[in-house]
């Protein structure tokens, strides 16, 4: 599984990156979406993979805050990168004519940029949040990974202040991007609604269908990951649900995009050609 996610998503970013035809924003943005993804099941998975073949669940401190690190930060950067999808679909289909003015490249380049920069500060305000605690010399989490409500479990010091702070600033990066989802999706189908032919919504709808799957994949899973860990107290469930959010909806991810897209599968036709 881990396999296939990375290949999937490199073959999107090879496919967008060598055809011309798709050197547009919508393809510029899931390819960024691709590396993101690569980069979040690379952060876990390679180390659990190790852990079953040696029978160790041994991770270093400083290991456990990098893998926490880059796990944030993928995370919220594949977050930030579906809400810029979702506002480009938005200027698509409700300012079809200034589309190419709006979306411009610089335009494209920033919202990329500024989303690294949050997912950067948001993954740093987790580290901080950690590093005031104190903990034992030797711990052993309950996971598969090193994340940040597993860590705080394992302090001996006071956590409540830091729970807190953990869980506003988990919202606030939560909420924001979802924010803007709905907005743009709530502009997308009240512009929809006012095409009077059934083939003109269709083929209107049919632009966001892809990203609207993987939304609700990304969004489903995510909530269902921790409200498992609220409801349920057994460590398994929970790593369970993990697996599924981390490995399964990045794999997931170029199936949908290239079974339900004519360019996608084109443009990996001609990069295969070339290669075989």
């Amino acid at each position: 599984m881990y396999l296939v996610s990375v290949l999937g998503n490199l073959l999107i970013i090879l496919a967008v990156s060598s055809d011309p035809h798709l050197h547009t924003p919508m393809y510029f943005f899931l390819s960024n979406l691709s590396l993101a993804d690569i980069g979040f099941t690379s952060t876990t998975i390679p180390k659990m993979i190790v852990d079953i073949q040696t029978q160790s669940r041994v991770i270093s401190y400083v290991g456990c805050l990098t893998q926490m690190s880059f796990f944030m930060l993928f995370g919220c950067l594949d977050s930030l990168l579906l809400a810029a999808m979702a506002y480009d679909r938005f200027v698509a289909i409700c300012h079809p004519l200034r589309y190419l003015v709006i979306m411009n490249p610089r335009l494209c380049g920033l919202l990329v940029l500024a989303s690294l920069f949050i997912s950067v500060l948001v993954s740093q305000m987790h580290n901080s949040i950690v590093l005031q605690l104190t903990y034992f010399k030797d711990v052993e989490i309950s996971h598969f990974f090193c994340d940040p409500s597993q860590l705080l479990n394992l302090a001996c010091s006071d956590t409540f202040t830091n729970n807190v702070v953990m869980y506003f600033v988990g919202a606030i990066s939560g909420f924001v991007p979802i924010s803007g989802i709905f907005f743009s999706y709530y502009k997308i189908v009240s512009s929809i609604l006012r095409i009077p032919s059934t083939g003109g919504k269709y083929k209107a709808f049919s632009t966001c269908g892809s990203h609207l799957s993987v939304v609700c994949l990304f969004y489903g899973t995510g909530l269902g990951v921790y409200l498992s860990s609220a409801v349920s107290t057994s460590p398994r469930k929970g790593a369970v649900a993990s697996v599924v959010y981390i490995v399964v909806t990045p794999m997931l991810n170029p199936f949908i995009y290239s079974l339900r897209n004519r360019d996608i599968q084109r443009a990996m036709q001609r990069l295969l050609s070339k290669i075989i």
